[in-house]
């Protein structure tokens, strides 16, 4: 597999509490925006995000932004 699947069209926005993440960089995993491990043999691996504090956050839905793990807009073009 050399590209993402498009798991949706749109951001997934949410509040997040401080913490580490794996997002989802295949577009497989079925707890969308992160890793539930079902990039394995994908040649994709999950990236991982560190936060020091509560926030918001635009996870990426469509896995074609070019700053990962976050909305960049990209969704627009598909």
């Amino acid at each position: 597999m050399s590209t993402p699947h498009i798991a949706q069209k749109s951001p997934i926005v949410r509040e997040m509490p401080a913490g580490t993440y794996y997002w989802c960089a295949c577009g497989h995993s079925k707890g969308q925006p992160f890793c539930d491990g079902s990039h394995k043999g994908t040649g994709f691996a999950p990236k991982k995000v560190e936060l020091a504090q509560p926030q918001k956050v635009a996870w990426c839905g469509c896995k074609q932004t070019k700053n990962p793990p976050y909305c960049d807009g990209s969704h627009h073009k598909l």
